[in-house]
C-alpha cells in the first residue's frame, strides 16, 4: 500500500537535508569528498522517492534483506545507488547481489566468499566494505582489529568481490570524545593498512558516522556517512 507524504513531512525531510548538508560542510575541514547516505529502514518508498527524485540524494542504504525486496520495484532508481548496509547472512547474499552497488558490512571469509561467488553468476565485480569493529565489542559483528591485516590479505584471492575500504559502527555508549577516540583509530587502519594490502583503490571509502556521529566522524576522517533519523526523523522499528 502506497503511503501519500504529508506537505508537513516533506518540509520537515528537506528542512532536515539542508541543515545535514551545512553541518556536513562545517565539519569537513580535511577537505575530503563526503558522501551521504540515507539509511532507510522502516522508510517508506515514497518518501525515499521524495529525497532521492525532489532532492538531490544519490545513496541509499537498507539494513535488511526482506525489507529492500519489499521496497524495491516501488524504488526510482535512476541515478541513485543502493547500497546493503546491515549484517548479511550467507544465504541472503543471492536476493540481493543484483540489485546493490555496495554491501558495507563484510566481516568473514564465508561471507565474502558467497558474495564472490554470487557476483561470478550474474557476471558483475561487487564493491564490498570490511566492517571493523572498532570497539572490540562482544556479540557485534565486524572484524577485530587485530585481525584486519590477515582479512584484508584473504581477500584478495576472490577476484569477483572489490575491498573499497571500511565500515564501523562506533559502541552506542559513546560521548565526543569517545567518538573522536574510536574513529581516528579507524581511519588510522584506513590510510596505514588498508592501502597495504589492497593496492590501486578507486576512491577508498570509510563509512562511519550515524546521525548521532556524524559531524565528529567527518572532523576524523570519514569520507560517507549513514544518516536516518536526523533527516527521516524518529521511527517505529519493528
Amino acid at each position: 500500500m502506497k503511503t501519500k507524504l504529508s506537505s508537513e513531512y516533506k518540509n520537515s525531510i528537506a528542512q532536515n537535508l539542508r541543515e545535514v548538508r551545512e553541518r556536513m560542510a562545517e565539519a569537513n575541514g580535511m577537505g575530503q569528498d563526503v558522501t551521504l547516505l540515507l539509511a532507510t529502514k522502516t522508510v517508506p518508498a515514497e518518501a525515499i522517492n521524495y529525497a532521492t527524485q525532489e532532492l538531490g540524494v544519490t545513496h541509499i542504504g537498507e539494513n535488511r534483506v526482506q525489507e529492500l525486496l519489499s521496497k524495491y520495484d516501488e524504488l526510482e532508481k535512476e541515478n541513485v545507488n543502493i547500497h546493503f548496509i546491515g549484517s548479511l547472512q550467507t544465504n541472503k547474499v543471492k536476493y540481493i547481489i543484483d540489485k546493490v552497488c555496495m554491501i558495507h558490512s563484510v566481516d568473514s571469509v564465508k561471507l565474502a566468499a558467497e558474495i564472490d561467488r554470487q557476483a561470478k553468476k550474474h557476471g558483475k565485480i561487487m564493491d564490498i566494505l570490511v566492517e571493523i569493529n572498532i570497539g572490540e565489542e562482544e556479540n557485534k559483528g565486524g572484524i577485530a582489529p587485530s585481525e584486519l591485516e590477515a582479512f584484508l590479505e584473504e581477500l584478495t584471492r576472490f577476484d569477483n568481490i572489490r575491498v573499497r575500504g571500511l565500515m564501523t559502527i562506533a559502541p552506542f555508549w559513546c560521548e565526543k570524545a569517545d567518538y573522536q577516540k574510536y574513529f581516528t583509530k579507524t581511519y588510522q587502519f584506513f590510510i596505514d593498512i588498508l592501502p597495504k594490502k589492497i593496492h590501486n583503490i578507486y576512491k577508498p571509502v570509510l563509512s562511519m558516522g550515524m546521525s548521532d556521529s556524524f559531524d565528529t566522524a567527518i572532523e576524523c576522517g570519514s569520507t560517507l556517512v549513514r544518516l536516518g533519523t536526523v533527516v527521516f526523523g524518529h521511527r517505529q522499528y519493528k
